[in-house]
């Protein structure tokens, strides 16, 4: 605090030490003395040290203190709060799926075997999204744990081992759905939150923040099996998120969670958009027929796995042919670069799928391509994927 030597009252050392070093003052004249000093004293601290005080104090106050009950005025375009306003949205909308599997063999019999993952409700009438991975091939039995504490039998109405995605279907109505995003307009740098069960019920319904690290990414999960076009991001994802949603700063799903690099900060996701045309026939239909071609299709990303000494900018390179398919039919070859579907641009796996498993088998699409740098157009009859290739 600042000092008061400018208004402080000295006294002499002359006047300490009396005015005449050998006569000593009367008890009477020292008494009288300390008084008019004590008066007069008081009357210059009551008329100074206040408004002195004031001065100094009052202007502090006003300028570097907040006064209680002021609000704190947050502009629009702050985001404050996401990942809460994100949780409270979507946290009701996801699910924790168990599942019993048994196998057997002829030196240990019977054997079962429990997993545990996540899903998110994207239908209040009971369909599911979750990862082909978390249900497993044939369960035996398949329990879905919701946020409420109910617990539903749940039965697998599809699922794509090569797309890592399955759809449970439970018999319920009314149930919290989640908002579904676009994953096309997805930007790296963007907030990512992954919602799920890591470690199972321990740890249910765990929140977990990031960004898009990266678009288009494709990792090989196997010895020659590889995941395409996935969305990249640091949201920490673990065992048992698998199947939970990846989720926008609007709360919306953009992606359902797979799977985990070996280094931190490594998290996949399948963008959410290739899940829409197979989810609207299995609600509508109650079930979904892929379609294809006849093609082994390779965008840039992927040729780097499969054909490091082709290089393309833009569209899907057919790597081959299959023979007696549409493809073939319809004059298509090896080293063909297909640009457009009915006149939308093709530059990914996840949109030339997404466009193919939008139609059904028997209707024809009009397909733009490269050949030898010439740009050709076909019409080209879907057909049905055969189950060997699904």
């Amino acid at each position: 605090m600042d000092n008061f030597d400018d208004n402080n009252i000295t006294v002499s050392a002359d006047y300490r030490n009396g005015p005449e070093r050998n006569k000593r003052p009367s008890g009477f004249l020292f008494l009288t003395t300390a008084l008019v000093g004590a008066v007069i004293g008081g009357f210059i601290v009551a008329a100074i040290v206040p408004s002195y005080l004031y001065s100094k104090l009052a202007p502090m106050q006003q300028s570097q203190l907040v006064p209680s009950g002021q609000q704190i005025v947050i502009q629009p375009s702050e985001k404050i709060n996401v990942a809460a306003a994100v949780a409270q949205k979507v946290t009701p909308s996801v699910v924790r799926i168990s599942t019993v599997t048994v196998e057997r063999d002829l030196f240990f019999g019977k054997r079962s075997y429990e997993g545990v993952g996540s899903g998110v409700i994207i239908d209040s009438k009971g369909y599911i999204l979750t990862n082909a991975h978390v249900v497993g091939e044939h369960p035996e039995e398949l329990t879905v744990f919701f946020k409420d504490g109910n617990e539903l039998e749940g039965k697998v109405l599809w699922q794509d081992r090569l797309l890592d995605l399955a759809v449970v279907k439970v018999e319920a109505a009314g149930l919290p759905a989640a908002e579904i995003g676009d994953s096309d307009s997805l930007i790296v740098g963007e907030i990512s939150i992954a919602i799920g069960n890591p470690l199972g019920m321990r740890f249910e319904r765990t929140v977990t923040q990031g960004i898009v690290s990266g678009l288009n990414r494709s990792i090989m999960v196997e010895q020659g099996s590889v995941m395409e076009d996935l969305i990249q991001t640091d949201a920490a994802i673990n065992p048992g998120n698998s199947g939970g949603p990846l989720i926008n700063s609007r709360g919306q799903v953009i992606g359902i969670n797979t799977v985990k690099a070996s280094a931190e900060g490594l998290g996949f996701a399948i963008p959410i958009n290739i899940t829409k045309p197979i989810t609207k026939k299995l609600i509508e239909t109650g079930k979904f027929i892929p379609t294809y071609i006849g093609i082994t299709p390779l965008d840039s990303e992927m040729l780097g796995y499969y054909a490091t000494d082709i290089k393309i900018q833009k569209g899907i390179y057919i790597y081959n042919v299959m023979k007696g398919t549409p493809a073939a039919s319809a004059g298509l070859k090896a080293g063909d670069v297909i640009t457009h579907i009915n006149d939308t641009e093709v530059n990914t796996l996840v949109k030339f799928k997404s466009l193919l498993y939008s139609l059904n088998p028997g209707d024809t699409v009009s397909v733009r391509y490269l050949k030898n740098n010439v740009e050709k157009t076909v019409d080209v009859v879907l057909a049905e994927m055969p189950e060997e290739y699904r």
